[in-house]
Order: structure tokens, then sequence, then C-alpha cells
């Protein structure tokens, strides 16, 4: 039976919700648009460069929107129930994607009826499937999609039977608001270092910084706590210290400012906003998104210690769309970290990524038809397989530019130059006919791993330009890999062996 706009307006989650619905629910605004006795689907053209795939069950009430939206259901979702209601979704078949869905919904809810008739047959509505999450696995975000009234899917396909619906608002509003109250008292901190100055003696006790650590652990904001602990090295680490000491508190700052208005942000730089400051989402929510799939080019790699925890950051270039994507893996003393991939190597596969505009991304299915891109392509088919193109110096920056942007709190960003190294007063630095950039010498917070990469550079270029995948930071650049005509040679920073075990457990 088809659904009345009172009906549509009743599972919306506020009266906005629908005002917002109504600009796209016109035909013209969807493609692929089809409708059936389970579902509704179609694409919708947003403000992204990729429509935004919608469905919904209208009969076991359910929806899924490869949109970033914290909301259950996003106007997406609403847009598709106004256009059917309003008979304006012809007949269809529905795409493999959401058929798949379809099937999954029902087999969950007759697998559910059958183990506990009585709640089923009292029970309406269903899951309400989220396709976005920024972060590691934890909690949900705030007013973030995590399922419906009626129940569940865990992440190996089974009912799961969750929280009532007024225990889980209530779980989330109790650590939104704590998470409001420690934003706020960081930047009461704040105000004081800057009236008190960066002469201030108590900078140089690391109790100064661990004490408002710990109270930001316990206010649920652990990444900024993270970042505040390595604020603390900074101080004296350089003549130039007090430059970035200063720039990381403005940074704080603009975060701590940020994470009390998601509300009034646009949804992709409310993820973004929230996860930077430590806000964890389950890992199936993100694997539950609309995948990237490409044949993904190991392009660097890079090991840092933060705190007790050894973090290795594996940077992908996709070949087709050109996009980068980050993959963490972490590990604690005598845990291994992920030694799967391989700098120069390539993966045909899915990546989930995060929502907003985050690089970060978490590795779904690799397709059964793996491709090895060691080896460069025909002579004159262009850049050699295995490696990222090359660009020069002033492209690098520009990219690297686009992407602070975004995020500017971002401090590790990847990119492909080519480029000599050469002598640059008492350091070394990237040169091309655009522009040279720094590179973050031995000296410089980047240990020993730092002098061994700059000898394998200047042992492998020998003058000469070459093909480079770097790391920028806001102190400098990090060589990660060296790509020459027939290898890939990684010479990223390394996590100490006496601290990490082996294997290539993730």
């Amino acid at each position: 039976m088809r659904w009345s706009v009172e009906q549509v307006e009743s599972v919306a989650p506020s009266p906005s919700a629908v005002t917002a619905a109504q600009p796209l629910a016109t035909p013209q605004r969807w493609s692929g648009l089809g409708a059936d006795d389970r579902g509704i689907w179609g694409s919708c053209q947003g403000s992204g460069a990729e429509p935004y795939d919608t469905a919904v069950d209208h009969v076991g009430v359910g929806f899924r929107c490869s949109c970033p939206s914290r909301r259950t259901p996003c106007k997406h979702a609403l847009a598709l129930l106004l256009l059917w209601a309003r008979d304006q979704v012809p007949a269809g078949v529905p795409a493999p994607s959401t058929e798949v869905w379809i099937a999954r919904r029902i087999t969950t809810r007759a697998a559910s009826a059958a183990s506990t008739p009585e709640s089923a047959d009292s029970t309406s509505g269903g899951t309400a499937e989220s396709t976005s999450g920024d972060g590691s696995a934890g909690s949900d975000g705030p007013g973030r999609r995590s399922g419906g009234a009626g129940g569940g899917d865990s992440d190996d396909g089974t009912a799961t039977e969750p929280p009532p619906e007024h225990e889980r608002n209530d779980a989330r509003d109790e650590r939104v608001e704590r998470m409001f109250a420690g934003l706020t008292e960081l930047d009461r901190w704040l105000d004081d270092r800057i009236r008190t100055g960066l002469a201030d003696p108590a900078l140089a006790r690391y109790a100064t910084w661990d004490d408002l650590a710990a109270r930001l652990v316990d206010a649920q904001a652990g990444s900024l706590a993270n970042r505040v602990r390595r604020l603390a090295g900074l101080v004296g680490a350089s003549v130039t210290w007090h430059d970035d000491v200063l720039g990381e508190l403005g940074v704080l700052h603009l975060l701590s400012q940020a994470g009390r208005r998601l509300g009034s942000l646009p949804d992709p730089l409310a993820d973004a906003v929230a996860t930077t400051v430590g806000w964890q989402v389950r890992k199936a929510d993100v694997l539950g998104g609309v995948p990237d799939t490409d044949h993904w080019v190991v392009a660097g790699r890079s090991d840092q210690r933060e705190d007790r925890i050894e973090v290795r950051r594996h940077w992908l270039r996709g070949e087709s769309s050109g996009r980068w994507a980050l993959l963490l893996s972490f590990a604690a003393y005598q845990q291994s970290l992920d030694d799967t991939l391989e700098v120069g190597t390539a993966v045909h596969a899915d990546l989930h990524r995060y929502p907003g505009p985050a690089l970060r991304a978490l590795l779904g299915t690799r397709h059964p038809d793996p491709v090895d891109l060691i080896f460069p392509n025909e002579p004159g088919a262009g850049p050699p397989a295995g490696r990222p193109p090359g660009q020069t110096i002033a492209a690098a920056c520009d990219e690297i530019g686009r992407m602070l942007v975004g995020e500017p709190w971002l401090d590790r960003l990847p990119a492909s130059v080519t480029a000599a190294v050469a002598r640059s007063g008492n350091g070394w630095s990237l040169n091309d006919h655009t522009g040279s950039l720094p590179l973050l010498g031995s000296s410089e917070r980047s240990g020993r791993s730092g002098e061994h990469g700059l000898a394998a550079l200047l042992a492998a270029s020998a003058g000469a330009e070459v093909d480079l995948t770097i790391e920028w930071t806001p102190h400098g650049v990090v060589p990660l890999a060296i790509h020459v005509d027939d290898r890939s040679i990684d010479i990223g920073p390394r996590a100490e062996e006496s601290f990490v075990g082996s294997g290539g457990e993730r």
C-alpha cells in the first residue's frame, strides 16, 4: 500500500528534515528511480562529485543512503518517499546491491520472528542501516544513524537485539554533554595560556600538558588528548618552537570552537570535526558504506610513535580515480603492525571511506583478480604502474592545499613529486624548476629512521630528479618511497623492532 505524505512526515526525525527534503522531491533530481512491492530506490545528485545512492524498505521501514548525513532517515530517503507517495516513481527492478540489502533485511526479520515470535508480533518497524562513520571501533557519533527500533544486524549478519531506544539516546546525550564540557574547559585553558604567554615556565613541565590531556580523555575527546601530549614535545625542541606551539594552540582552539557547533555545521564537516575531536564509531558502519573500488597502488608507508602506541600509515592512490586513501594500523608493545601491503604493489579492492573529506578508509573485499603492478607498462603508455605519477612541486603544493582547505587541522598528507634532493643551508630540500620543499631532517623529530631515508634517497638519486612519494607535515616533508624504473624502494620511517612484534595481524 502506497504511503501518504503524512506517513512520510511521521518517520522524519524533525520537521526541518521534511523541509530540506522538499526541493529534492522532484524526478529531475534523480536517476535510476524505481519501486516495487517492497522497496524504493534511486540516485540523487547532491553537492558531492558522486550521486547519493538511496534505498527505502517501505514494508519493513528501513533506510539506506550513501550520503554522510547523521540523521535517519536522511533528506534523500525522505525525498524518495515523497516522490513515491505522489506516484512519481515508476515500477522497476532494483539494482543488485539494493536487492541484496532488502533480501538481507527480510532474512533477518524472518530469523528474528522465528526466534522470538511474541516480541515480533508486538513490534513494528525495521532496521535503519547506516552507511556513514568515521573513526575506529567505538560508539556512534552524535545523532548518527545506528539502527531502527526493531533490531539490528551484527557484523556477521546475524540478528542482534540492540538496547532500548531511550537507553541509547540517554548514553549518547550524556557523552555529548561530557564532550561539550571538555571542549569548553579546553578553550578556557587556551585562554589562560595566551594570557600568561609562551614564556611561562609551566609550559616546560610535562605535567602541565598531561593533566589537560587526562581531563580530555575523561571528556571522551581522546584524539585531542593525543594532540596535547604531542604538543608537549614541541616545547624547547627547536629554535622555532614558539611558532610551532602557537600554531598548534590555534588548531586546538579551532577544534574546540567547531566541536561545540556541530549542529550548525554541514554534515561532512561536522563528521570530520567530531572524529578529529575523538568521537568513535563502529567499524561495521564504515564497512556498510558504498565502496570505492579501484586498483589501489601502495604508494608509501610511514610509522610513528604516538604516546605508547606505534601507528603505521599506508598511503594508497587509486589508479583510475587518482584519489588518495589512508589505511591505519596500530600496535602496542610487542604487538604486530600490518605488513600485508608492500610499497610498490597494487591491489584490486574495495575501500570503504569514513564520512566527510577525510582520507582514512578501511580495506574491504579484495577481488579475486588482484593485479600486481610492480612491473612498468609498455613504453609510451604513461607512467609505470605500481607507482603514483610524478608531478611538480608547485602542483603537489596545490594538491596539499586543497586537502587542507577541507580539514585545516590535518598534520600529515601524501603527495607525489618528481624532484632532486639538494643541500639547503644546514638541511636538505627537494627542488625542481617550480620551487622547493624542506626535508624533515634526522635532527628534527624523525630520528635515525629519517637519517636512513635521507641516505637512501641520496644514494638512489645521485643528485638527479627521481619520482618520490612524500608525506607533508607542517615542519617539512618526509620521503616515503623512491620509484625507480624497475621497483619502488620503501624508505619511510619504520617502527623500532624492539617495540613491535612480527607478523601481519592488523
